[in-house]
C-alpha cells in the first residue's frame, strides 16, 4: 500500500513445507499420497532424503519395456513394491510383425524379483515369454501372498504351470490370462483353483484355446462367493446353466458358444450380471439378452455372427452402455442408433470385421457418416477405436468439437474402397487435436496420401501433451517428419509404420525429441547397414536394427501378408541396463556396440 515492493519468496526444498524440519513418518505419509508415476519422479529429484522417501514408499511401479532397466537395479531402488506391471516385446507382436524368438523372457524378472519383493501381491506380465519353470519358481516364492497375477498375451507355459499357480496360491482374488498362448494339459487346474482360493473374484482365459469342464465352473462358483467376472473360452450355454444359478454375485460374463442343439430357455444370467461378451451369437440367440439389456453397461459383441439390423435392434434396447465392442458390420447405420440410445457411453471400439459381404452393411462398413454421429450424440466419449472405410476432415473436426473429453482415439483407414472422398485430411487432424485438448494417447493409420507434410507438422504443432502415438502411411517427405518433431514436448512413445522418410531423417526427429524413451519403426527407406541411425547414438539410448530379408522382400504368406521379416525394423529405447544380451541373429544391435 505504497510501500516498498515486497522482495521476491525464494522457494527452498525446507522452505516447500513452510521451513519447518517435517518428520520421516509425515514426510512417507504425505508422499504415499502421490500416486501419479511423473509427480513421483518429479519429488524423488528434490534432494537425496526425498529420493530416499519415495523408494521406500512406492507401492506399483510399471516398466514399460523389460529391457529399460534390469530386475536387480528396480529392487535396489524400490525394495517394498507390492505391485509390478513389466511390458515385453513392441506391440506389433500382436499383428505378427515380431518373430517368436524375439525375447522378452520372463525368467530374469522372476529369478530375481520373486523372492526378493517380500511385499509383492500383484504381478503383470504383458507380452513376454513365460515358462512352468517360471510360474513355479514365483508361486514358491510368493504363493502365499500372491492376491493378482495377470499374464496379458503371453507365450511359453502350459495348463501343468497353471495348476502350480493353483495349489500354492491361496489368496489369488485375481487370475487373468486372456489372449495367451497356453498349452492345454488338462483342466484340472480350474478345479485347483477353486479348492484353494475361496476368494478369487475374477478369473478370465478368453480368448485361449484352454477347454473347460462345467463341472469345475460350478466348483469355482459353490466354493468363490465372491467371483464377479469370468471369462472363458469355448463352452456351450445350455451346459452352464448351474453355474450361472450357483454364481449369485456374478456381474461380469464373456466367452461360451451357442449349439444350435442346445436348450437356452433355461439359462438364466444372474441378477448382478452388467457387462456382457457371448460369442458365435447369431440372429435367433439375441434374445437371451433382451430381459436385461436396459442394465447393461459393456457390451462386446466382437465375435457374434449378428448383421447389421441386429446391430440395430440390440443396441437400441441398451441405453446404459459406457462401454461397447462391436466390428465394423455394425455400419453407419448401426452407429446412428449408438448415437441416439447410448448417451452415456464412455469406451468405443469398431474392430475390422470379417471381409464377407453377408455380414457388411450394403452402403459398405463404417464411414464419416456413422463417426459424425457418434462424435454429435455420444459426448461423453473418452476412447475412440475405429477401423473406418471412409473418413473425411468434417468428421475428424466433429470430433475434435463435441468430444472433450477423449484422451484415447485411434484411426486405421482401410484400403477397401478405392476413393477416399476427402483427403488429405490435414485440416481435420488439426481441428481434433486441437479440440481434444484432454488427449493422451493417438493412433492415426492411413493410406498413402492421407497426411501431408503440413499435417504430419500440425500433429507435431498440436500434441503437447500427448505421450503415445502411432502413425502410419502419413507424410511426404522427410521434411515433414523433422517439422512434426518439433512438437511432440512430452511424446515418451512413438511407434511407424509404412513411411516414405529416410534413415536419416528418422535419427535427426528422434534426436528432436527430448522425452521419447521408445520408438519402433517399420517399412521406410532403410539400407542394409542401418548406418545412419546411428546419428541418433547418445548415453543410455540402445538402438537395434533388423535388416530387410532380401530372399523374402516379394514372397506373401498364405493370408497374403508379407513375412515378418520382408521389412526393415528399427527399435530404439532408453535403458539403465545396457546392451541386452538375448536378441535373436535377426536382429542387430548398433549402439551400445
Amino acid at each position: 500500500m505504497g510501500g516498498e515492493a515486497p522482495e521476491p519468496r525464494r522457494l527452498t526444498r525446507e522452505m516447500s513445507f513452510g521451513g519447518v524440519w517435517v518428520p520421516e513418518e509425515m514426510l512417507q505419509k504425505v508422499i504415499g499420497f502421490v500416486e501419479d508415476p511423473r509427480d513421483r519422479e518429479a519429488a524423488s529429484l528434490v534432494c537425496r532424503r526425498w529420493h530416499r522417501v519415495d523408494a521406500l514408499t512406492r507401492r506399483h511401479i510399471t516398466v514399460p519395456f523389460c529391457y529399460a532397466v534390469s530386475p536387480a537395479r528396480l529392487l535396489a531402488r524400490f525394495p517394498r513394491l507390492e505391485s509390478l506391471v513389466v511390458k515385453g516385446k513392441p506391440r506389433a507382436a500382436m499383428f505378427g510383425l515380431i518373430p517368436d524368438d524375439w525375447g522378452a523372457y520372463a525368467r530374469p524378472w522372476v529369478t530375481e524379483l520373486a523372492a526378493q519383493l517380500e511385499c509383492l501381491k500383484a504381478l503383470q506380465l504383458r507380452r513376454m515369454v513365460v515358462t512352468d519353470d517360471d510360474l513355479a519358481e514365483l508361486v514358491r516364492a510368493r504363493g502365499h501372498m500372491l492376491q493378482e497375477l495377470k499374464l496379458d498375451k503371453c507365450t511359453g507355459f502350459s495348463t501343468d504351470g497353471l495348476r502350480h499357480v493353483a495349489r500354492s496360491c491361496r489368496s489369488l482374488r485375481t487370475l487373468f490370462l486372456e489372449e495367451c498362448q497356453i498349452f492345454d494339459n488338462g483342466s484340472e487346474w480350474i478345479n485347483d483353483l477353486a479348492v484353494n482360493n475361496p476368494f478369487l473374484a475374477t478369473l478370465n482365459f478368453h480368448m485361449t484355446d484352454l477347454r473347460v469342464m462345467p463341472a469345475d465352473l460350478e466348483l469355482l462358483a459353490r466354493n468363490c462367493k465372491s467371483l464377479i467376472s469370468l471369462k472363458i473360452s469355448d463352452c456351450d450355454l445350455s451346459d452352464l446353466i448351474s453355474f450361472f444359478r450357483l454364481a449369485t454375485a456374478l456381474e461380469e460374463f464373456a466367452g461360451g458358444t451357442f449349439n444350435e442343439q442346445g436348450e437356452l430357455t433355461n439359462v438364466k444370467f444372474p441378477s448382478r450380471l452388467c457387462s456382457l461378451g457371448l460369442t458365435f451369437m447369431g440372429t435367433n440367440d439375441m434374445p437371451i439378452i433382451f430381459p436385461f439389456s436396459g442394465v447393461l453397461k459393456k457390451l462386446d459383441l466382437q465375435y457374434t455372427f449378428l448383421t447389421t439390423e441386429d446391430h440395430c435392434q440390440l443396441i437400441a434396447k441398451c441405453p446404459n452402455l459406457l462401454v461397447l465392442a462391436v466390428r465394423n458390420v455394425i455400419g453407419d447405420r448401426g452407429l446412428g442408433v449408438v448415437a441416439d440410445t447410448c448417451k452415456k457411453l464412455q469406451r468405443l471400439r469398431i474392430e475390422r470385421g470379417d471381409d464377407d459381404p453377408g455380414l457388411q452393411e450394403e452402403q459398405g462398413g463404417v464411414s464419416q457418416e456413422g463417426l459424425t454421429a457418434i462424435a454429435v450424440g455420444c459426448r461423453e466419449l473418452e476412447y475412440i477405436a475405429a477401423y473406418v472405410s471412409d473418413i473425411t476432415n468434417g468428421a475428424l473436426e466433429s470430433i475434435g468439437t463435441f468430444c472433450k473429453k477423449l484422451y484415447d482415439f485411434r484411426l486405421v483407414l482401410l484400403d477397401r474402397e478405392e476413393r477416399i472422398t476427402d483427403l488429405p485430411l490435414d485440416n481435420g487432424v488439426r481441428a481434433l487435436l486441437r479440440g481434444c485438448t484432454k488427449l493422451r494417447r493417438f493412433a492415426l493409420y492411413l493410406r498413402p496420401g492421407g497426411l501431408s507434410d503440413a499435417g504430419l507438422g500440425y500433429v507435431g504443432q498440436y500434441s503437447g501433451n500427448i505421450q503415445y502415438m502411432l502413425l502410419g502411411n502419413v507424410g511426404e517427405t522427410d521434411d515433414g517428419l523433422i517439422h512434426f518433431a518439433l512438437g511432440c514436448a512430452n511424446l515418451r512413445k512413438l511407434e511407424l509404420r509404412s513411411c516414405c522418410f529416410s534413415e536419416r531423417a528418422l535419427a535427426l526427429a528422434i534426436q528432436q525429441m527430448p522425452s521419447l524413451r521408445y520408438v519402433w519403426v517399420q517399412g521406410y527407406k532403410a539400407s542394409q547397414t542401418g548406418r545412419d541411425l546411428m546419428l541418433m547414438a547418445r548415453p543410455y539410448w540402445n538402438i537395434e536394427f533388423t535388416p530387410p530379408s532380401p530372399e523374402n522382400a516379394d514372397r506373401l504368406m498364405e493370408d497374403g501378408e508379407p513375412p515378418v521379416d520382408s521389412q526393415a525394423q528399427i527399435l530404439a529405447y532408453y535403458s539403465l541396463a545396457g546392451r541386452r544380451l538375448d536378441y535373436p541373429r535377426s536382429v542387430v544391435p548398433l549402439y551400445p556396440a
